[in-house]
Order: structure tokens, then C-alpha cells, then sequence
């Protein structure tokens, strides 16, 4: 796991607990404000997680072109 993939799964947590605060509050601003940051995590951890196979592939062609 990358920084971006554990960066991103934190953001996404953060956003879910204060998602979840703000349903329970009725607070929409809160609510809205904790969707946002959660979809701003699981974007940046999918890109951290692109990020590492693509590194992963150049890893493996690089040592197909050793052999």
C-alpha cells in the first residue's frame, strides 16, 4: 500500500464518520461536507492504487527484460 492509498483510506474514513455525525444531527452542511471529503478519499486511493500496478507492471516487464 502506497501513501496515496493510506492517505486516501483515511480521508475516506474521516468523511464517513462526520457523513454519519451529520445524518444523526441533522446538520446537512456536515452531512454534505463529510460526502465530500469520503469521495475525495476513495478517489485519491484509487489513484494510489493505479499508481502502485502501474509500478508493479514496469517492475515485472523490467525483470522479463533481464531474463
Amino acid at each position: 500500500m502506497n501513501r496515496d492509498e493510506m492517505e486516501g483510506k483515511t480521508e475516506s474514513v474521516k468523511g464517513r464518520v462526520k457523513e454519519a455525525a451529520g445524518t444523526l444531527t441533522g446538520n446537512e452542511e456536515l452531512e454534505k461536507e463529510g460526502a465530500d471529503e469520503r469521495a475525495r478519499g476513495e478517489a485519491q486511493e484509487t489513484i494510489g492504487r493505479a499508481r502502485r500496478k502501474v509500478g508493479e507492471a514496469i517492475e515485472e516487464l523490467g525483470e522479463d527484460i533481464k531474463r
